[in-house]
């Protein structure tokens, strides 16, 4: 509720009444609909898969492991060995899927926020071309008209600054 009391006090500061030129955007949609963070998307997938593959083999060899031991074939030293090997291979998954959820994070937030720095530049160098006086996040606007929605506009424009290799 904060963020909307600022809201309508910048507007009411700046005097829309006096025919401030108003424009607003969907920030997180405009970064996530750019071609860099789709290729970027496709990148990570790519480079994580062989880690994930990993992942989804121990979980096999640990469902295995607990069809084997739910048989009841085996003899107490069998039982024992692969209660010993389900266990190193569960303290493995857990490490691996910690490990690789941590990379994925780093990567994906350091992404982010150079896309969202750019865009930043985008929507600015938009907003001066246009003559507008303020350029503000729907998240906090209870209404707008979608004439307003500058979020395509920055979407395309981010594209042409900063084309996809």
């Amino acid at each position: 509720m904060n963020k909307l009391a600022c809201a309508l006090f910048a507007f009411a500061s700046i005097g829309i009444a006096s025919a401030q030129k108003v424009a607003v955007i969907n920030s997180q949609k405009a970064v996530l609909e750019t071609a860099e963070i789709k290729k970027a998307q496709v990148d990570l997938e790519t480079k994580f898969k062989p880690r994930q593959d990993k992942v989804i083999q121990i979980q096999k060899d640990l469902e295995t492991i607990r069809v084997q031991l739910q048989s009841g074939k085996l003899n107490a030293m069998g039982e024992q060995e692969l209660n010993a090997e389900g266990t190193k291979k569960q303290r493995d998954l857990q490490r691996l899927q910690q490990d690789l959820q941590d990379d994925v994070n780093l990567e994906r937030n350091d992404i982010l926020q150079r896309s969202g720095t750019r865009m930043q530049e985008v929507v600015k160098k938009l907003a001066e071309a246009k003559g507008l006086d303020i350029v503000v996040d729907t998240t906090n606007t209870v209404f707008y008209k979608p004439a307003f929605d500058l979020t395509a506009e920055a979407v395309t424009a981010y594209n042409l600054a900063y084309p996809v290799k």
